[in-house]
């Protein structure tokens, strides 16, 4: 009878066991949705929360909105944070993943209390909208544990399930973001039960994680968050977005073997289908799938209603705003490249043509134009791998955030923190993945500073336990002040300066820290030059950005036309 009475009070009051920190007792917390029992950990003091359903994906249109998960009847075992949505993930090449797998993990310090509730970090991760999962795997929380913060991570759909973009009712875009959003409300609605404080949230992501991040902070009318983090990605990233193809239901089921003849006939046979097939189709047809403008009007919420460079909202307050770049950023994807590919003229191009409307004529005087700026009269090859590198690194990477920084300037933000992460040592996230060994730090190299990825060695060199203990205090910092050096240190010997219109000041993060202004400053010139002579020709660029509405009785807008002279509605 004892021992019922104890199990009674430990699902009612769970979070009064789990403040205490009881050792050698899993705690139990008592949420709006129901108790759920989590894991202490075993490499710090604090607990874990694997694995919480936060969301329903329909199986009868797996390709649009999720539904909130349903209270738990009976105490949830969050154990198990190995879901992960479907994809061919990158670690194994090959097809894994279950449609249910809409789970948040939280990681909480024993420090944690209703008197003592802890700000917290929600991270997205990147993959390119097209792999991804937030397991420990990759993203251990051990070094952030001993920040104080709480740390949470989540799954979201990828692919055609998370970003197929037809315009309709079922499948208007963006589901994927929208997964996030129903995390992040979840997240609100149920981080004081942990110990979190739910007024003081850092979202919070790396690569398309960060675009992502950057997607919520400038179209959600909702707020969920106070602060956020972008690493190495913001919306203004050519690759964030891509013009939906409307046929790809049917190219997919006429790949699988179906007869639809019609949209709605492809996705009702796709729904029927397993994840494996439709991943493995999706690769041999190599279709991508990223998040939209949406343009359908209907009851549904859209979450992106128009082209990110058109988006002017001096409404985004006072939001404390931390991103950066990372030294080398192309490095290993130039690296990799074999070097007979190196004389293929399209290495430097073949994408250009996606992101500006420019006819033949123009296009190859723009390719001339920036041949010769990081080139010169050169043939392309792999003598010239590390211009080429250079150049990657700028369209894609560095000069978006540069165009961001100076467009939140605009909107009238007034706090914002600029780093460049050039460390290059032995948990260099991607250059570890790729055997990379040239110096600098390349796109996604800073993740193995942040978290305790599980396949590194644990026998951590001096260099990079420093660097671990810089950048995990510098983040937790922010999220703890919204100021990353609210105070200098031996760790920490000088203040991170806000970047002003006046001063494009960084901080250089490396063994050791340096306050700089406007890295890459020539180059970062040249882009600045290019824009403004070529920013009408981006696709999706309008003139008038005042919000577009058509009339109540017209249900579809034809999506933007490559240089775009209006809505149009049918």
């Amino acid at each position: 009878m004892r021992n019922i009475y104890y199990a009674i009070l430990l699902v009612l009051f769970g979070h009064i066991y789990n403040v205490c920190g009881l050792s050698g007792t899993n705690p139990v917390i008592d949420t709006k949705v129901g108790p759920i029992r989590g894991l202490r950990g075993t490499d710090g003091d604090y607990s874990m929360f694997l694995g919480i359903p936060y969301a329903v994906v329909n199986k009868t249109n797996p390709f649009g909105a999720s539904l909130p998960q349903p209270k738990f009847r009976k105490v949830f075992d969050a154990f198990n944070d190995s879901a992960i949505c479907p994809q061919i993930e990158e670690f194994n090449n090959t097809i894994v993943g279950t449609l249910d797998c809409l789970h948040i993990n939280i990681f909480v310090p024993n420090s944690a209390s209703p008197n003592n509730p802890l700000p917290v970090l929600v991270y997205i991760y990147g993959g390119f909208y097209t792999i991804g999962f937030a397991g420990r795997y990759v993203y251990g929380p051990r070094f952030l544990m001993k920040q104080d913060i709480i740390l949470i991570t989540f799954n979201y759909r990828l692919g055609p399930y998370g970003f197929m973009c037809l315009d309709t009712p079922e499948v208007p875009g963006n589901q994927g973001l929208k997964d996030q959003k129903l995390a992040l409300k979840w997240i609100k609605e149920n981080i004081e039960a942990f110990g979190g404080n739910s007024s003081k949230m850092t979202l919070c992501g790396s690569s398309s994680g960060a675009t992502a991040v950057d997607f919520h902070f400038i179209y959600s009318h909702e707020k969920l968050f106070d602060q956020v983090i972008m690493q190495s990605g913001t919306a203004l990233y050519p690759w964030s977005m891509l013009q939906p193809d409307p046929m790809a239901p049917l190219k997919l089921s006429k790949h699988l073997g179906s007869t639809a003849t019609t949209i709605d006939e492809a996705l009702a046979f796709l729904s029927t289908v397993s994840p494996n097939l439709l991943i493995a189709a999706t690769s041999e047809l190599d279709l991508k799938f990223r998040p939209c403008v949406e343009n359908y009007i209907g009851n549904g919420e859209k979450f992106i209603y128009d082209y990110p460079v058109n988006i002017k909202k001096p409404s985004l307050g006072n939001v404390p705003v931390l991103l950066g770049c990372n030294s080398h950023e192309a490095l290993a994807s130039i690296e990799v490249i074999p070097p007979e590919n190196f004389t293929h003229f399209g290495l430097f191009f073949d994408n250009l043509n996606q992101y500006f409307d420019l006819d033949s004529e123009e296009l190859m005087k723009v390719q001339k134009i920036i041949q010769r700026f990081y080139i010169g009269d050169e043939k392309v090859s792999i003598q010239v791998k590390s211009e080429i590198s250079k150049l990657n690194s700028d369209f894609y990477y560095n000069y978006p955030v540069v165009r961001t920084i100076q467009k939140y300037l605009d909107n009238g933000l007034d706090k914002i923190y600029y780093y460049e992460f050039g460390h290059s040592g032995e948990r260099n996230f991607l250059k570890a993945r790729f055997n990379v060994t040239a110096k600098g730090a390349c796109h996604a190299d800073e993740l193995g500073y942040l978290f305790d990825v599980s396949y590194m060695d644990k026998n951590i060199t001096s260099d990079d336990k420093l660097i671990i203990d810089r950048m995990s205090t510098l983040w937790a910092n922010f999220v703890k002040y919204g100021n990353p050096t609210p105070q200098t240190s031996k760790l920490l010997p000088l203040e991170w300066p806000l970047v002003t219109n006046d001063f494009l000041n960084y901080l250089s993060i490396d063994t050791e820290l340096k306050v700089k202004r406007r890295n890459f400053k020539a180059r970062m010139a040249f882009w600045e030059l290019f824009y403004k002579l070529y920013e009408k020709s981006q696709i999706g660029y309008r003139e008038n950005t005042d919000e577009f509405t058509c009339p109540a009785t017209l249900r579809k807008v034809i999506f933007y036309k490559q240089v775009i002279d209006g809505y149009s509605c049918v």
